[in-house]
């Protein structure tokens, strides 16, 4: 298929159609554009699975544990994928125009039931982890600039949030994701350098959690933290060579243990059980050029692509819903989309409340999207022989062939189950609905601290309070 700017040959590559550019030689805004915006080889996919998927200070047992448990539910669902794609493209299915997602996956390998749970836990998951980076903006740039309170920020961040829209596809975040992980390197090593030279703080405890709520709060945190491949498909199919996706997400975890196992160590160390308190880390710090460096490159990185990430599948499921998927005008697509964004921006309004909602997310949401459900749908996929002897990618020897990849399964179902999905559930909701008691919908400023009360004449104060000094 010929075009304005290259030519575009479908060729078998291993057990399926990949897609390769050849043909006139690049001029220099091609080649500018393929450095900086149209990235699919297997560096992109590294780093936007490395950048997307830091999350907050936990654990360090949690963290390995969940971190190795995601990158094996990784790797299931990238099986499945290359599964799926291979089955179309012999049955001469075209792809070129058209993003494969997980709820197509899994209709297609397991009928339309499987494809509804799919959707109805994808979408969900990825619209609350849209709201959860949005509050977060409003949280972190919060300790730049308190002029505004949190709710007021909200507002301001939602509206530049919907510059996404204009984000055509994965293929498209080259650049973002490389930013992205410097970003994130950055914030995570101020973290511990920062925590490490402020010292412990007067009076430090360590007492952990002590209470069943808050174990279980702080592991469906993790839970949720390394839960970020439910774009894992859509990432794939940004891939030139998706084949090599296999160890990608594993890798990316590594990288991102250097950096969350430290920032974690020294900020318990140095504030104990303050952070139980405190969602966002950087309340506990001082106030200096350097840590309102790490803010704003945290805001840049939650607001283009964190937030991205997370709603640009939502862009896709909405423009297949209303027949806009495969339209080439990206400002039609981009018009088309921003009713995706209003919802996220309402929600993060209403429920302001970063831990909390990480951990409600994490254990009713994330258990099943990207633990439970990949696990299971590889089971049934293969539960034939006849299945798994025509099987494009089969085990390895290392974990056991058929017999040790189903044992690790049902290990993962029931333990997510009951760990993530049933205990977890129960300490973040009775958190949530705490924190609901506690500040109440639509609250001002979540965990805020509050302004100093006027000077004391006489044992009295001098006039009425003002409406900003009670408890917001």
């Amino acid at each position: 298929m010929e075009s304005s700017d290259k030519i575009v040959e479908t060729v078998m590559v291993g057990s399926y159609v990949e897609m390769e550019t050849e043909g006139k030689p690049k001029t220099m805004k091609s080649r500018l554009s393929q450095l900086f915006w149209h990235g699919g080889s297997v560096y992109d996919a590294w780093f936007s699975c490395a950048s997307n998927q830091l999350g907050m200070v936990s654990g360090i047992l949690f963290q390995l544990f969940y971190g190795l448990l995601g990158s094996w539910t990784a790797y299931l669902i990238s099986i499945l994928y290359v599964e799926y794609r291979t089955r179309k493209e012999r049955e001469k299915v075209d792809f070129r125009n058209h993003v494969i997602q997980w709820f197509e996956v899994l209709d297609g390998l397991l009928g339309k039931h499987w494809r509804n749970v799919g959707l109805a836990f994808n979408c969900t998951f990825l619209l609350f982890g849209s709201v959860i980076q949005l509050i977060a903006c409003a949280s972190n740039i919060y300790y730049i600039n308190d002029n505004l309170d949190k709710r007021t920020w909200t507002y301001i961040f939602g509206a530049c949030c919907a510059t996404t829209v204009f984000i055509p596809s994965f293929h498209n975040y080259r650049i973002w994701s490389f930013l992205g992980l410097i970003m994130t390197t950055y914030t995570a090593w101020y973290l511990t350098i920062a925590s490490l030279v402020h010292g412990q703080v007067e009076g430090v405890k360590h007492s952990g959690p002590n209470q069943l709520v808050l174990y279980f709060t702080g592991a469906t945190n993790i839970l949720y933290t390394f839960g970020g491949h439910a774009v894992t498909v859509e990432i794939m199919h940004a891939m030139w060579k998706p084949q090599k996706f296999k160890a990608i997400y594993l890798l990316a975890t590594l990288y991102v243990l250097t950096l969350t196992l430290p920032s974690a160590a020294s900020m318990y160390w140095a504030f104990g059980d303050m952070l139980l308190n405190h969602s966002n880390a950087f309340a506990l710090l001082p106030k200096t050029p350097l840590r309102d460096m790490a803010v704003i490159l945290m805001l840049i990185h939650q607001q283009f692509i964190t937030f991205g990430f997370a709603c640009t599948p939502l862009y896709f499921v909405w423009e297949k819903a209303i027949g806009m998927h495969e339209c080439k005008s990206m400002c039609k697509r981009a018009l088309a989309r921003l009713p995706v964004v209003i919802p996220i921006w309402f929600l993060a309004i209403i429920f302001p409340f970063f831990g909390p909602i990480n951990s409600t997310v994490g254990s009713l949401l994330v258990s099943f999207t990207v633990y439970i459900i990949p696990a299971l749908a590889h089971m049934l996929t293969f539960r034939s022989a006849t299945a798994r002897e025509n099987a494009v990618e089969r085990p390895p020897k290392f974990v056991g062939k058929w017999a040790g990849t189903y044992t690790i399964n049902v290990f993962v179902v029931v333990w997510v189950f009951v760990v993530g999905f049933g205990f977890g559930g129960w300490a973040s909701l009775t958190n949530f609905v705490h924190q609901v008691d506690t500040f109440g919908l639509f609250t001002k400023c979540y965990q805020c601290p509050l302004p100093t009360p006027p000077p004391l004449l006489n044992n009295t104060t001098v006039g009425p309070l003002p409406p900003s000094y009670h408890r917001r």
